[in-house]
């Protein structure tokens, strides 16, 4: 069986597993911060395969746009722009993927899309990514850059942004993180508790960019026609306060034989990087074919 390394790189934090096929016995080897630099990652990858012992392929999810196994845009470790992993690892199989689309890959395999054919992601944390599964296979578009759903736009007055869409920026968890700000709480995490525990402020505040990101994702379901969306990524915890506006933001904008589309939280939680890298790498390049 393929010894693959699994990474989930962020971009604050790196995950590292072995995978030897059964995703159950998944072999977590580090949690640790994202290294700085392109030498730096290097060296952390050679060192986790000397570690695991006789690697085989490398799976790895990257937080921006890619095109085979080169790296084209990572907004949050522009180090990896223009790099290809190929090259630098030139012993081992790679399969590299956008980390929503690696999220929906372990997801649609082995989690809550699994059976499906069509679902939607949305990786909601510092920012937002976003995933389809359309007839059996995870979209890539022409050059790599399909789903940026983080780019969506439901306010004709906002002016844009050269580094982050509209929908990242008033409704990604540094966006909350901001919102918090304004009733004197640390960051997301305390507004999602303060909300939870019944404070009509924090509530309130919440009510905001679920509805935009209902509005958004209308159109999105509208086009694909999935059977599920699914919230992956720290707001995942946070759907018992979020699902009720968002979703009803979501099916106002829908016509009627759209409105049974349901929003849910993935079954993996922020784990699923790690075990859609290690399913990627099992199979290779052709990771995106489902089913």
């Amino acid at each position: 069986m393929t010894r693959v390394l699994a990474i989930d790189l962020g971009g604050t934090n790196l995950r590292a597993a072995i995978s030897t096929g059964d995703i159950s016995a998944l072999k977590v080897l580090s949690r640790e911060p994202a290294p700085a630099s392109l030498d730096a990652l290097v060296a952390r990858i050679n060192a986790l395969c000397a570690e695991a012992g006789s690697v085989e392929a490398l799976g790895i999810a990257v937080p921006g746009l890619v095109e085979g196994s080169a790296c084209r845009w990572i907004p949050n470790l522009p180090f990896l722009d223009g790099v290809d992993l190929k090259a630098l690892f030139p012993n081992l199989r790679i399969a590299l993927g956008n980390d929503a689309q690696i999220a929906l890959l372990a997801e649609a395999v082995e989690g809550s899309a699994k059976g499906m054919s069509d679902a939607i992601l949305l990786a909601i944390g510092t920012g937002i990514g976003s995933a389809v599964l359309a007839n059996g296979r995870i979209v890539a578009g022409a050059h790599g850059g399909a789903c940026s759903f983080g780019w969506a736009c439901a306010d004709i007055k906002d002016h844009g942004a050269e580094r982050s869409g509209w929908l990242e920026r008033v409704a990604s968890g540094r966006a909350l993180d901001v919102l918090a700000g304004q009733i004197g709480l640390a960051d997301s995490r305390q507004l999602i508790a303060a909300a939870r525990a019944g404070e009509l402020a924090a509530r309130t505040l919440l009510e905001v960019p679920a509805r935009q990101l209902g509005t958004a994702l209308a159109g999105a379901v509208a086009l694909l026609d999935p059977q599920v969306v699914l919230i992956s990524g720290g707001l995942a915890e946070a759907l018992d306060v979020m699902r009720p506006p968002m979703l009803a933001a979501l099916r106002r904008q829908l016509p009627s034989h759209l409105r049974g589309i349901e929003i849910q939280a993935g079954q993996f939680g922020p784990g699923a990087g790690l075990i859609g890298a290690a399913l990627a790498g099992r199979v290779g390049e052709g990771w995106r074919q489902v089913r």
